[in-house]
């Protein structure tokens, strides 16, 4: 954990937006899994965005229609666009990224490379 860097984040109004940024140090590799995890106070860290293999990007119902995720090749960097935010968004939010050619893993620490998270708070 550390090969990627995460930021963004920090305190945020409910409806408001923000947007995290994963800088991959040259570990990202876009023909392999990429993804974005949540951990909020007392639950599981949960994947909730992530792009597939075959180039499909997915993205966990709690999220969905609200976060985006992108990316940017040349700067090997993850984006996680992040609209109509809840209180319920509050979370450490970590990126990972894989170096085998396989489908997208549900565990966090499965990923050979991962960030160290940012934080987002969502006041209501």
């Amino acid at each position: 954990q550390g090969q990627l860097a995460e930021f963004g984040g920090g305190s945020v109004q409910s409806g408001g937006s923000t947007r995290l940024a994963c800088v991959g140090n040259g570990y990202i590799d876009n023909r392999y899994c990429r993804a974005w995890f949540r951990q909020a106070p007392g639950k599981e860290r949960e994947r909730i965005a992530w792009i597939e293999i075959d180039g499909r990007m997915m993205y966990a119902d709690s999220i969905k229609g609200r976060f985006t995720m992108s990316e940017d090749g040349m700067k090997n960097t993850l984006y996680l666009w992040m609209n109509s935010l809840k209180p319920e968004d509050t979370a450490m939010y970590y990126c990972a990224a894989d170096n085998v050619r396989r489908g997208c893993d549900w565990y966090f620490s499965r990923y050979p490379y991962r960030g160290r998270g940012t934080q987002v708070t969502v006041s209501s």
